[in-house]
């Protein structure tokens, strides 16, 4: 699992590359959790365009920074995930918490 950090609009967005599994998800979150309290974050969009699979450890890794930017009175998005990740998504009732947009430029433009 590769992240990838870039920042627009104010938003942090963070691509992950990969799969996001038990073996990758304390990495990714340590790194996020780094990159949000460094810059004390409050808008984060998770580029899912590159990832290949994801299990319910990646599914703890989103909800645990949903948490965390709530505390900030922020938002959390999800953008430009495929059709195998969004089953996941559905079925752990994700969606209903986290917005999900096609691509990240809707995603920015909607936070």
């Amino acid at each position: 699992m590769y992240i990838d950090f870039n920042r627009k609009n104010d938003c942090l967005i963070v691509k992950l590359i990969g799969e996001l599994d038990h073996h990758s998800a304390e990495e990714v979150r340590v790194k996020i959790d780094d990159r949000i309290d460094r810059n004390n974050e409050e808008k984060l969009i998770f580029d899912f365009s590159s990832v290949s699979f994801m299990d319910s450890s990646g599914i703890g890794v989103i909800i645990g920074r949903y948490k965390k930017i709530m505390m900030r009175n922020g938002k959390v998005a999800i953008a430009d995930v495929n059709s195998r990740i969004k089953r996941v998504f559905e079925l752990s009732g994700m969606f209903k918490i986290i917005k999900v947009y096609e691509t990240v430029e809707d995603a920015i433009e909607a936070m």
